[in-house]
């Protein structure tokens, strides 16, 4: 019997010679012998949840989870059987794995070598891809109004049948936590298992104008994973080679350190119900160095197994050297929470299937006549259709920190905010 272990380095197989009398304590014992983590330090669980819990502090999350606890407990009685997830959590270090056996010194080179080697070669194999434990950004805090929004458009509307993107924009604290406050949805076209942004800098000159405004910035990306989103031969996977290579291009452009990709998918449980789940991640330092150093390949050919990314000269894993690589060394995982941020999120989202027009405007302020006129705009998305109408450099900005500010709104703007819902 075979069962799959997932954990912060990735997920991973553990062989049950004797499974009929397998019980927890022997799956401790395997566990650590088969993956070098030490049987005292380990915490099993079914729960998911366990792996959000922080993995450097004895975890007062970690005792909200049910673990595995009964070493004496038969592993059928606890209904795993071949193929079965388990989460593991560990406390101490792995212990260090067998040495690779041992490799020639030199390549045969010239007319009488079949393998010649080059620096390039050389230098790439010196590449040792090992997971990164801790993430730059210590914990992620998603406005539940926009997640929300974001994740219904994709359930009710999409289906999960296509893959749906939107960065993500709020704050960073000095603890190099972020709370993300608003989602902008760019133009795109999707299938399946290709998401293409059809990036407009014009309309995301005036996304970062209104973002400057309420004092905010960029902190990341989130898409959507399709039911039907293509399959691996060789097991389970979190993310595409395809995805991997997004999100570390996102990640490299805006060079922040706490800059997060968050993963929005629909899970089926034992009894055939559905649940939709949010992760976030950052791509590893390595991931982000092999795809600045133009190792990383970011064009994948059709057949390509989404499991492993593929990188253009041979590196070292494990010991060994290869060209491809399980994409969960390129994961690290961040916490996630959610908190109710300062801007509604009732307006009409911006390149969807229906178009947002002045008519959506005129409806929200008759919708929301008894509000305070500050409260009435204090939406990314109205902020939005009305900065095609504004100036980007003064208006603007200057519109947004009303917002920000929760002010009064001058009357001017009053004004023509008015005569724009009335055109319509």
């Amino acid at each position: 019997m075979i069962l799959r272990i997932r954990s912060r380095e990735g997920l991973e197989r553990v062989s049950i010679p004797e499974s009929e009398s397998a019980t927890v304590a022997t799956l401790h014992s395997l566990i650590e012998s088969q993956l070098g983590v030490p049987a005292e330090a380990q915490t099993l669980s079914l729960d998911p949840k366990l792996l959000l819990s922080n993995s450097n502090s004895n975890s007062n999350s970690e005792a909200q989870v049910s673990t595995i606890s009964d070493p004496s407990a038969s592993l059928s009685s606890l209904g795993l059987s071949h193929g079965s997830l388990l989460y593991l959590s560990s406390s101490l270090p792995r212990l260090s794995a067998p040495p690779p056996p041992p490799r020639s010194a030199f390549a045969p080179a010239g007319s009488f070598g079949r393998n010649k080697m080059t620096i390039d070669d050389l230098i790439a194999r010196q590449i040792r891809i090992t997971r990164q434990e801790n993430p730059h950004c210590v914990s992620a805090s998603f406005d539940r109004a926009s997640a929300n929004a974001f994740q219904l458009y994709v359930s009710e509307t999409l289906a999960f049948s296509i893959k749906r993107g939107g960065f993500l924009y709020g704050h960073v604290a000095s603890d190099s936590s972020l709370s993300v406050q608003f989602i902008y949805e760019p133009p795109q076209h999707a299938t399946e298992d290709l998401l293409t942004l059809l990036r407009d800098p014009d309309e995301e000159r005036l996304v970062h104008a209104i973002a400057s405004g309420l004092g905010m910035t960029r902190v990341g990306f989130v898409f959507t994973q399709a039911v039907g989103r293509k399959k691996s031969d060789t097991g389970e996977y979190t993310l595409s080679a395809r995805e991997v290579a997004q999100a570390a291009a996102l990640q490299a452009e805006a060079a922040a350190p706490e800059w997060v990709t968050a993963v929005v998918k629909l899970e089926v449980d034992e009894d055939g119900g559905a649940d939709v789940h949010l992760e976030a991640f950052q791509m590893s330092d390595m991931c982000l160095k092999l795809f600045r150093d133009g190792l990383l390949q970011t064009d994948l050919p059709e057949d390509a197994d989404p499991r492993l990314s593929r990188v253009n000269k041979e590196v070292v894993v494990a010991g060994k050297d290869t060209k491809e690589v399980d994409n969960d060394f390129f994961l690290v995982p961040v916490k996630i929470s959610d908190h109710q941020g300062p801007l509604q999120c009732t307006f009409p989202i911006e390149n969807r299937i229906t178009t947002v027009t002045l008519r959506a405007l005129k409806s929200h302020l008759d919708n929301s006549k008894n509000m305070p006129f500050v409260k009435r705009i204090s939406d990314f998305h109205l902020l939005l259709l009305l900065s095609k109408f504004l100036d980007v450099n003064s208006d603007v900005p200057a519109l947004a920190e009303c917002v920000k500010n929760q002010g009064t709104v001058p009357e001017g703007y009053q004004l023509l905010i008015e005569s724009l819902a009335a055109a319509s």
